[in-house]
């Protein structure tokens, strides 16, 4: 549910020129969510605002033959809510980040979409791995850093403490 809303935040952002801060509390006046779902949805969508160049440039790099400028406008802020988590999320696996991105593609774009989204994050965790070997997450345990000061998992249920 998170992730759909940050999808739909950044779809809307695609088409506007307002400030960030609006836009996210005009859809959450229209929509009913948890905190929890609101706070991860936040996250999402601020953190990929703030490192949009960064992002773009690692989809860009492992999309062969497709500009980000030509991608749907779903299709890439689906790559760019997983890729924004492949970086900075600690307390998911790598391959559930990909799977959520699956699902949600499923649902919002074709199936031509969902096997090059999947290519796409498949080469972006690769080099996400290669590049920060310590911050990988292995046999789906947490790192070992101190926890972000965010209270809830991507599901919406709290983390435990």
């Amino acid at each position: 549910m998170a992730r759909e809303s940050a999808l739909q935040i950044l779809f809307e952002l695609e088409f506007i020129d307002a400030a960030l801060e609006a836009v996210i509390n005009r859809y959450w006046k229209e929509k009913k969510a948890s905190a929890a779902i609101k706070d991860y949805a936040n996250w999402l969508v601020g953190g990929i605002v703030a490192r949009k160049v960064e992002i773009d440039e690692l989809i860009q790099g492992h999309s062969k033959h497709w500009r980000i400028s030509r991608m749907a406008f779903v299709d890439r802020n689906i790559l760019r809510i997983a890729v924004f988590e492949l970086l900075e999320e600690q307390f998911m696996a790598p391959a559930i980040v990909i799977n959520e991105a699956l699902e949600i593609a499923k649902r919002y774009s074709g199936d031509e979409s969902t096997v090059f989204i999947n290519g796409v994050l498949d080469a972006v965790r690769k080099k996400v791995d290669k590049k920060n070997p310590d911050s990988e997450v292995k046999d789906h345990e947490p790192k070992k850093e101190a926890p972000k000061k965010r209270t809830a998992r991507s599901d919406g249920r709290r983390k435990k403490e």
